[in-house]
């Protein structure tokens, strides 16, 4: 996305995806999560599949369909077809001109992403500023990768600012390092994504180095920045001993990491990419029992407590 590096929350626009408030995993308190689109990584466990591209999207869930028939006479390329019986979109002569969805009452058909104005985002961010204050919650920008739409995320931290709201980031890592110095004043809390600590496997799994990511960490850090790592582990992917051990140490070595958040595996990824047409995941990775993710904190409190002094206290589920 095309933006000027002087855009204020008057006049910048962005691409967003969704506007989840009354949130409680985003954050301290009880948040309104912003989720812009776009993200640079493609990793193999994706939850959030429709923050991936940067542009709107058409999603369809056959099972709400009501037969009402109007997507069929309003697309102009017969996307919509009857397969015995069963409304099917045609994915490959769709151009995504969304006429199919105007009057889809049912919402079996949906646009996932909106551009925004910051002002836009921010009224609504404001409704719900009593729950903020009785709960210490706030604004937290997520994705996609807020990064990547880099004077948007700042416009909104700029409002969220002169509304005295809470701010987290939510963030891969992946974006302009000499510009973070923009962001440390405009964010409270930087909920900071460790995906891999393996070097090469974290190529294999997300699509990218993370030398940037780690470049952005520690200068985040040294800029004085408060951060929680968020840990997403995956089973048959990085729910492996040494990638434990490398959380742990990562988090040693880092000033103002203040906590380590495990982010456990679940499948609602699948459904989401069904519904906007992509492959299924190559990888079947089934949920995270409860077991296994106390197994997991248990062990990482044992390597924080050798380590950190990293109690129970703070390593938890995000």
């Amino acid at each position: 996305m095309n933006e000027s590096a002087n855009k204020t929350a008057s006049d910048a626009k962005g691409m967003v995806f969704d506007i989840q408030r009354m949130s409680i995993h985003d954050g301290p308190g009880i948040r309104t999560t912003v989720f812009l689109k776009g993200c640079p990584l493609q990793c193999l466990w994706c939850h959030n599949p429709e923050g991936r591209a940067t542009r709107p999207q058409l999603a369809f869930t056959p099972s709400l369909c009501i037969g009402c028939g109007f997507c069929f006479r309003r697309c102009p390329n017969d996307g919509h077809v009857m397969v015995d019986g069963e409304h099917q979109l045609r994915r490959e002569p769709c151009v995504e001109c969304f006429g199919c969805v105007e009057q889809c009452y049912s919402n079996a058909l949906e646009v996932i992403g909106k551009e925004m104005a910051a002002e836009e985002v921010l009224a609504e961010v404001e409704k719900d500023n009593p729950f903020y204050v009785e709960s210490g919650g706030g604004m937290t920008l997520s994705g996609g990768e807020p990064l990547l739409q880099f004077d948007f995320t700042k416009a909104l931290l700029e409002g969220a600012r002169e509304r005295h709201i809470h701010t987290c980031l939510e963030t891969c890592g992946v974006g302009p390092t000499d510009r973070s110095h923009e962001l440390v004043d405009l964010v409270d809390l930087f909920l900071f994504d460790c995906k891999e600590t393996d070097p090469e496997r974290h190529i294999a799994q997300t699509g990218a180095s993370n030398d940037i990511i780690l470049a952005n960490l520690r200068r985040l850090d040294a800029l004085g920045a408060a951060l929680v790592l968020r840990c997403p582990i995956v089973p048959g992917i990085n729910l492996r001993e040494d990638h434990l051990q490398g959380i742990v140490d990562l988090a040693a070595s880092l000033t103002h990491c203040q906590a380590i958040h495990v982010m456990p595996h679940h499948r609602l990824g699948d459904a989401k990419r069904t519904r906007l047409g992509l492959p299924p995941n190559d990888h079947v990775i089934p949920d995270m029992t409860r077991e296994e993710i106390e197994a997991v904190l248990d062990r990482l409190r044992t390597l924080g407590d050798r380590l950190l002094g990293f109690g129970g206290k703070n390593i938890s589920t995000g």
